[in-house]
């Protein structure tokens, strides 16, 4: 699996550690990520527009849709290293790993693990995966006519 796309094998580690940085460095060497989610918060406020998504919009619900958001190509680049095929070994993986992340964090000074995390990161692999899985359905149906029969 790795040998045959060593492009996006070493993309995928790339970013795995990536995530690494951002989930398991300790928390007093961690920037602090509420000053982006609350600056993101009063941008958005400037257009009067956006009142019925920003009045909803708090520091907490911002980081849970960042937290989303990070877990959404680790979902893509697993299903691609898994294959169509194996879209559940991506998903089961993906929730694996978070759930270690969380674990891990236990041990780690100024870090708390959150089983919101941990719901969040998995919304986020399964929407990874689904969008994987949309976006190879054209190749994986060519591929699947070429093989039939007539």
């Amino acid at each position: 699996m790795l040998h045959r796309h060593p492009f996006l094998s070493l993309l995928t580690v790339l970013y795995l550690g990536f995530v690494g940085l951002v989930t398991l460095t300790p928390g007093s060497e961690q920037p602090d990520y509420s000053w982006w989610a609350a600056r993101v918060l009063d941008r958005l406020q400037r257009y009067p527009d956006l009142d019925p998504l920003t009045t909803r919009l708090s520091v907490e619900r911002v980081e849970f849709l960042a937290n989303i958001g990070l877990f959404v190509p680790l979902g893509v680049f697993l299903l691609l290293l898994f294959g169509t095929r194996g879209w559940w070994v991506a998903l089961a993986a993906g929730i694996v790993l978070t759930s270690m992340i969380e674990n891990v964090q236990r041990s780690i000074p100024g870090r708390v693990p959150d089983p919101r995390d941990v719901a969040a990161n998995s919304i986020g692999m399964f929407l990874g995966v689904a969008l994987a899985l949309v976006l190879t359905m054209p190749a994986t149906l060519r591929r699947r006519r070429v093989r039939a029969p007539a």
